[in-house]
C-alpha cells in the first residue's frame, strides 16, 4: 500500500504589525535619566508600551520609524520652556493623529494656555501621582482633552478675556426660567447631582432640562454653556473659582462631558 503524501502543512503569520492592544507611548524630555525613568515605568504597566527620546530630532526621527498614540512632552525640552511648547505644533503638524500632552513642574498659566493652543491634548503636572498620568494617557488615547481643576480654570480665564465667546445662535429659542436656573448653576460649577439636591429636582430630569438648553443654545459642552452664562451676565466671572470643586483629576471637554452628564 502506497502512502500518498497529505496537503502540505502550512502555518500563516498573518498578525498586524503592531497587535499589541496597549498604547505606545513615546517619553520626550531633555534630562535623558528622568525621561528613561519614567519611559520604564510606563513600560512595565499594562497599559502601555514606551520609547524614551532625549532630543527634539530624535523625537521627530522615532515618530517617523514608528507608530505612536501618544507623546508626553516635558516642558524643559528646551532651554526655554515656551519653545518646547512651540514644539507641540510641530509635532501636530507632521503628525496629526498623534495625541500630545505636556508635563509641567509647575502649573503655569501661560504655559497651559499656550500649550492647549498649541495643540496639546492634555497637560500634566508633575506633582500629580502616577496613577493620575496613567488615567491622563487613557483618557488622551480614547479621544479626550485633559486638565486638573486648576489647568481647566486658565483655560476658562483665557477663553473669557479673548473669547471666542458662546454666544446665543441666531433664531435659538429663549431659554424659560427652570433653563436659566439651571444654566447658572451649571456655570457656578455644580454637578447634576448637585443641581437635583438644591432644586428638588431628579437628576434625569435635569439632565433632561439640559439636552434643552444645548439644543436651544447650540453649545454641547458644560464649558460652552459656562462661557454663555458669562458672556450674558448670568453669573459672575468670580465664580470661575467655583469651577475647581471637581477633583484634580477632572477633565476638560471629555468626551463624556459632550452631553449633559
Amino acid at each position: 500500500m502506497t502512502l500518498l503524501p497529505g496537503p502540505p502543512t502550512t502555518k500563516t503569520l498573518t498578525s498586524a504589525p503592531n497587535c499589541d492592544p496597549r498604547i505606545r507611548v513615546l517619553v520626550a524630555d531633555s534630562v535623558s535619566m528622568s525621561c528613561h525613568l519614567l519611559a520604564d515605568a510606563l513600560e512595565r504597566s499594562t497599559l502601555c508600551t514606551a520609547l524614551a527620546a532625549a532630543t527634539p530630532k530624535k523625537v521627530l526621527q522615532l515618530l517617523e520609524k514608528d507608530h505612536f498614540h501618544l507623546v508626553l512632552l516635558g516642558s524643559a525640552f528646551s532651554t526655554d520652556p515656551m519653545e518646547s511648547i512651540r514644539f507641540v505644533s510641530q509635532i501636530r503638524n507632521t503628525h496629526p493623529t498623534v495625541g500630545v500632552v505636556v508635563l509641567l513642574d509647575t502649573l503655569d498659566r501661560n504655559l497651559v494656555v499656550e500649550a492647549f493652543r498649541s495643540g496639546a491634548r492634555g497637560v500634566f503636572s508633575r506633582s500629580e501621582s502616577f496613577e493620575a498620568l496613567c488615567k491622563c494617557i487613557r483618557c488622551v488615547y480614547e479621544g479626550q482633552v485633559w486638565a486638573n481643576s486648576i489647568g481647566l480654570h486658565f483655560v476658562l480665564e483665557a477663553l473669557v478675556e479673548h473669547g471666542p465667546i458662546v454666544t446665543r445662535m441666531p433664531g435659538a429659542r429663549p431659554l424659560s426660567k427652570r433653563e436659566e436656573q439651571i444654566t447658572v448653576l451649571v456655570a457656578e460649577g455644580y454637578s447634576n447631582r448637585e443641581i437635583s439636591e438644591r432644586l428638588a429636582l431628579s437628576e434625569h430630569t435635569i439632565k433632561n432640562y439640559l439636552f434643552r438648553v444645548f439644543e436651544k443654545l447650540g453649545v454641547t459642552t458644560r464649558v460652552g454653556l459656562t462661557l454663555y452664562a458669562l458672556k450674558q451676565g448670568k453669573a459672575s466671572h468670580s465664580k470661575l473659582e467655583s469651577i475647581k470643586r471637581p477633583p484634580m483629576a477632572s477633565r476638560l471637554l471629555a468626551k463624556n462631558q459632550q452631553f449633559p452628564s
